[in-house]
């Protein structure tokens, strides 16, 4: 432990000034790399900011989403693991030259993005979840007020070995994937003292067919009818904590509820029914994404117009997911899904499927309701709920002595 404890310090001890180094070294060198689809792409989002990014950011092409078990040994390393994870996301978000070392040390980076470290879009939105308030670390008084183990819901295939829940997940995305491995191995590589792997999953985000929204494995849109959260009113009123309300500490303004679940989907079964049997279950056309009743996909549906659900059923995902009713509106979600493979089952059947993420305010209001609408859909037939956790994403970075979760302390 004590050997842990001396790796895990000495990962902590980039600062802020050297990541602000890499930062402009970064900003001098991107603009000089060649076009082409193997180069990153150049983006770099800020780090710091009222709230994380990656949760309102428009979504990158490919992520991972981890969860870790806190193996830190007190309070003050829990705070040392946090300002580490803090450090390193620093520079790997705005990217840099790693710092040069003599050829007989082992080298401050990996290597397997080049010499010099890209931003290529990434950000790493880091969560907390209920476990990390127990007795261990004194800060229980300090939990979110709606922050609970994700329970078991009715449709649910949750086996003893199903990945779930954790203490802290980092939601990984980035332009490229390998920009997303490098990402992990160099927080893995500057945390293992304080964190240890519980589970992992990837996504990619499918390239729009021909245009839109991305497509889910079982070929339809995924994601058209989220809502607007670039209007604050909006993001307000459904995304963002607000600290010293309804019960919420002080400290969790700017943060937001994550619910990431891990759907299977069963496609050997569902690309034997037929096309008319699919579109009744979801509620909208495969080709176009357009909603039953509609000819695009930014079309809304209009169930006043079909009160019996005799064009689109009563049954059917969408119109029990979001009725689009005044009633309803405040139970929206924030849906930042991406698709996944794990190649085959042990029977030889594709494990593919959804790993279904979104954000709100309060996962009881929104996410449960939604979730309760949908049990025993017809679509029940064809997914299977695997895993998956709740976690408080927390608020944003304020400044360069700031750092992820300080409010807890």
């Amino acid at each position: 432990m004590e050997a842990g404890r001396r790796d895990f310090l000495r990962g902590a001890a980039v600062t802020a000034a050297g990541a602000a180094a890499f930062a402009g070294t970064w900003a001098a060198t991107r603009d000089s790399a060649q076009a082409g689809t193997a180069q990153p792409s150049g983006r770099a989002f800020e780090f710091e900011g009222a709230h994380q990014a990656g949760i309102a950011t428009q979504q990158q092409q490919a992520a991972s989403f981890c969860s870790f078990d806190v193996i830190a040994g007190s309070a003050g390393e829990l705070r040392e693991l946090l300002q580490a994870l803090t450090a390193r996301l620093r520079f790997l978000t705005a990217g840099g030259r790693p710092p040069a070392g003599d050829v007989q040390a082992i080298p401050a980076d990996s290597g397997t993005l080049g010499p010099v470290v890209p931003g290529d879009g990434l950000t790493v939105t880091v969560g907390v979840g209920a476990s990390l308030f127990d007795a261990r670390y004194g800060i229980a008084s300090r939990k979110p007020a709606r922050l609970v183990p994700m329970p078991v819901f009715p449709d649910d295939q949750i086996t003893a070995s199903s990945p779930l829940h954790g203490d802290l997940s980092l939601q990984i995305c980035a332009d490229s994937r390998d920009t997303v491995m490098h990402a992990l191995r160099d927080i893995a590589k500057h945390t293992r003292g304080g964190m240890q792997a519980r589970w992992k999953i990837d996504g990619f985000h499918a390239a729009p067919r021909p245009s839109g929204t991305q497509r889910n494995q079982l070929g339809f849109k995924d994601g058209i009818a989220n809502p607007d959260v670039a209007q604050p009113a909006v993001a307000d009123a459904l995304l963002w904590t607000r600290g010293g309300h309804g019960g919420e500490p002080a400290w969790t303004e700017g943060g937001s509820y994550q619910v990431i679940r891990i759907i299977r989907m069963l496609v050997e079964f569902w690309d034997r029914v037929s096309l008319q049997e699919q579109q009744q279950m979801i509620g909208r056309y495969r080709d176009s994404g357009a909603p039953l009743d509609g000819s695009k996909e930014s079309d809304i549906p209009d169930y006043k117009a079909d009160l019996d659900g005799l064009v689109i059923p009563l049954d059917a995902h969408i119109r029990l997911a979001n009725p689009r009713t005044s009633a309803t509106a405040s139970s929206r979600i924030l849906r930042r899904g991406y698709n996944y493979d794990r190649g085959f089952d042990d029977v030889g059947d594709l494990d593919v499927g959804l790993v279904f993420c979104c954000y709100q305010q309060d996962v009881s209001r929104q996410f449960e309701v939604i979730q309760n609408r949908l049990a025993g859909e017809p679509l029940v037939d064809y997914i299977q709920p695997t895993g998956g956790g709740y976690f408080f994403a927390l608020p944003g970075v304020r400044g360069p002595d700031d750092y992820l979760g300080s409010g807890m302390f």
